[in-house]
Protein backbone atom coordinates (compact mmCIF):
# COMPACT_ATOMS: atom_id res chain seq x y z
CA UNK A 1 0.00 0.00 0.00
CA UNK A 2 1.65 3.86 -1.08
CA UNK A 3 0.30 6.70 -0.25
CA UNK A 4 1.55 10.28 -1.64
CA UNK A 5 0.68 13.45 -0.25
CA UNK A 6 1.60 16.83 1.31
CA UNK A 7 2.61 17.27 4.69
CA UNK A 8 0.69 19.73 7.56
CA UNK A 9 3.15 19.80 10.32
CA UNK A 10 2.06 19.47 14.14
CA UNK A 11 3.76 19.34 17.30
CA UNK A 12 3.97 17.14 19.87
CA UNK A 13 1.17 15.79 22.45
CA UNK A 14 -1.82 16.71 20.29
CA UNK A 15 -4.72 15.47 22.23
CA UNK A 16 -8.25 14.51 21.43
CA UNK A 17 -9.55 18.11 22.17
CA UNK A 18 -7.24 19.76 19.88
CA UNK A 19 -8.34 17.47 16.90
CA UNK A 20 -11.64 18.02 17.89
CA UNK A 21 -12.85 20.53 20.90
CA UNK A 22 -15.02 19.01 23.75
CA UNK A 23 -17.22 22.14 23.28
CA UNK A 24 -18.79 20.09 19.93
CA UNK A 25 -19.01 16.39 21.60
CA UNK A 26 -22.90 17.40 22.35
CA UNK A 27 -23.79 19.95 20.00
CA UNK A 28 -22.68 18.79 17.07
CA UNK A 29 -23.76 15.16 15.84
CA UNK A 30 -23.27 14.80 12.24
CA UNK A 31 -19.41 13.96 11.53
CA UNK A 32 -19.26 16.14 8.03
CA UNK A 33 -20.44 19.55 10.23
CA UNK A 34 -18.13 18.29 13.25
CA UNK A 35 -14.91 17.94 10.89
CA UNK A 36 -15.29 21.48 9.87
CA UNK A 37 -13.68 22.46 13.13
CA UNK A 38 -10.74 19.88 13.38
CA UNK A 39 -7.68 21.63 15.00
CA UNK A 40 -9.62 24.97 15.43
CA UNK A 41 -8.12 25.48 18.81
CA UNK A 42 -4.63 25.28 17.92
CA UNK A 43 -4.65 26.40 14.51
CA UNK A 44 -7.97 28.34 13.20
CA UNK A 45 -7.30 27.81 9.62
CA UNK A 46 -6.21 24.17 9.77
CA UNK A 47 -9.23 22.83 8.04
CA UNK A 48 -8.48 25.60 4.74
CA UNK A 49 -5.13 23.59 4.33
CA UNK A 50 -6.35 19.82 3.98
CA UNK A 51 -6.46 18.86 0.26
CA UNK A 52 -8.60 15.98 0.22
CA UNK A 53 -6.87 12.75 -0.20
CA UNK A 54 -3.28 14.69 -0.42
CA UNK A 55 -2.70 15.03 3.25
CA UNK A 56 -0.49 13.93 5.62
CA UNK A 57 -0.53 15.02 8.83
CA UNK A 58 3.18 15.25 10.45
CA UNK A 59 3.39 15.73 13.79
CA UNK A 60 5.58 14.17 16.90
CA UNK A 61 5.45 12.53 20.29
CA UNK A 62 1.69 10.69 21.99
CA UNK A 63 -0.79 12.12 18.81
CA UNK A 64 -3.89 11.47 19.96
CA UNK A 65 -3.46 11.79 23.47
CA UNK A 66 -6.48 12.40 25.75
CA UNK A 67 -9.79 11.13 25.92
CA UNK A 68 -10.96 7.51 23.86
CA UNK A 69 -13.19 9.78 21.98
CA UNK A 70 -13.99 7.87 18.50
CA UNK A 71 -14.65 11.83 17.07
CA UNK A 72 -11.03 12.59 16.95
CA UNK A 73 -10.53 9.63 14.31
CA UNK A 74 -13.56 9.80 12.43
CA UNK A 75 -12.87 13.69 12.17
CA UNK A 76 -9.89 13.44 10.76
CA UNK A 77 -10.45 10.88 8.13
CA UNK A 78 -13.79 12.77 6.81
CA UNK A 79 -11.46 15.32 6.18
CA UNK A 80 -9.79 13.68 3.69
CA UNK A 81 -6.50 13.46 5.97
CA UNK A 82 -4.66 10.24 3.75
CA UNK A 83 -2.41 9.50 6.58
CA UNK A 84 -0.50 10.71 9.70
CA UNK A 85 2.86 10.42 10.58
CA UNK A 86 3.63 10.56 13.89
CA UNK A 87 6.66 9.60 16.75
CA UNK A 88 4.37 8.10 18.66
CA UNK A 89 0.40 7.86 19.05
CA UNK A 90 -1.64 7.28 22.08
CA UNK A 91 -2.57 3.55 22.09
CA UNK A 92 -6.94 4.37 22.25
CA UNK A 93 -6.17 6.11 19.71
CA UNK A 94 -3.99 4.35 17.54
CA UNK A 95 -6.47 1.56 17.45
CA UNK A 96 -9.44 3.63 16.88
CA UNK A 97 -7.82 4.44 13.77
CA UNK A 98 -6.81 1.56 12.48
CA UNK A 99 -10.43 0.26 13.28
CA UNK A 100 -11.76 3.05 10.91
CA UNK A 101 -9.25 2.07 8.44
CA UNK A 102 -7.06 5.42 9.33
CA UNK A 103 -3.21 5.00 8.41
CA UNK A 104 -1.09 5.73 11.51
CA UNK A 105 2.64 5.40 10.83
CA UNK A 106 5.25 5.53 13.26
CA UNK A 107 8.53 7.33 12.43
CA UNK A 108 10.51 9.72 13.13
CA UNK A 109 9.42 12.91 11.76
CA UNK A 110 11.92 15.77 13.02
CA UNK A 111 13.22 16.62 9.86
CA UNK A 112 9.89 16.80 7.79
CA UNK A 113 8.26 19.91 7.51
CA UNK A 114 5.07 21.83 6.63
CA UNK A 115 3.90 21.61 2.90
CA UNK A 116 7.23 18.98 2.10
CA UNK A 117 5.73 16.08 -0.47
CA UNK A 118 5.93 13.09 1.06
CA UNK A 119 5.38 9.81 -0.58
CA UNK A 120 4.30 6.36 1.92
CA UNK A 121 5.75 2.77 0.78
CA UNK A 122 3.96 0.78 3.76
CA UNK A 123 5.46 -2.79 2.32
CA UNK A 124 9.05 -1.85 2.22
CA UNK A 125 8.68 0.35 4.90
CA UNK A 126 9.59 3.99 4.01
CA UNK A 127 8.76 6.93 4.11
CA UNK A 128 10.30 9.45 0.90
CA UNK A 129 10.74 12.70 1.41
CA UNK A 130 10.70 14.38 -2.44
CA UNK A 131 10.92 17.71 -1.69
CA UNK A 132 14.23 16.58 0.36
CA UNK A 133 15.13 13.83 -1.87
CA UNK A 134 15.50 11.61 1.69
CA UNK A 135 13.71 8.87 3.22
CA UNK A 136 12.95 7.43 6.35
CA UNK A 137 12.49 4.52 7.46
CA UNK A 138 8.94 3.14 9.43
CA UNK A 139 7.74 1.02 11.89
CA UNK A 140 6.55 -2.28 9.70
CA UNK A 141 2.80 -2.74 10.07
CA UNK A 142 1.95 -6.09 10.45
CA UNK A 143 0.10 -7.92 7.35
CA UNK A 144 -3.48 -8.17 9.00
CA UNK A 145 -2.84 -4.31 9.78
CA UNK A 146 -2.34 -3.61 5.89
CA UNK A 147 -5.49 -5.43 5.47
CA UNK A 148 -7.44 -3.53 7.61
CA UNK A 149 -6.21 -0.38 6.06
CA UNK A 150 -7.28 -1.49 2.35
CA UNK A 151 -10.49 -2.69 3.28
CA UNK A 152 -11.50 0.60 5.14
CA UNK A 153 -11.36 -0.40 8.84
CA UNK A 154 -12.52 -3.45 10.62
CA UNK A 155 -16.19 -2.89 10.22
CA UNK A 156 -15.70 -3.01 5.62
CA UNK A 157 -13.24 -5.79 6.38
CA UNK A 158 -15.65 -7.99 8.84
CA UNK A 159 -18.36 -7.15 6.15
CA UNK A 160 -16.68 -8.37 3.41
CA UNK A 161 -15.18 -11.51 4.62
CA UNK A 162 -17.76 -12.50 7.77
CA UNK A 163 -14.21 -13.10 9.61
CA UNK A 164 -11.69 -10.75 11.49
CA UNK A 165 -7.89 -10.81 9.88
CA UNK A 166 -5.81 -13.90 10.99
CA UNK A 167 -3.12 -12.19 13.69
Amino acid sequence: MNLEGISIKLGDNINTDFIISGRYKFSITDIKELSKHIMEDIDPGFAAKIIPGKSIIVAGENFGMGSSREQAPLVIKECGIAAILAKSFARIFYRNGFNIGLPLIETDTGKIEENDTLFIEMDKGIVKNVTKNSQIGIKPLPKFMQELLKKGGIINYYKKYRRLPKV
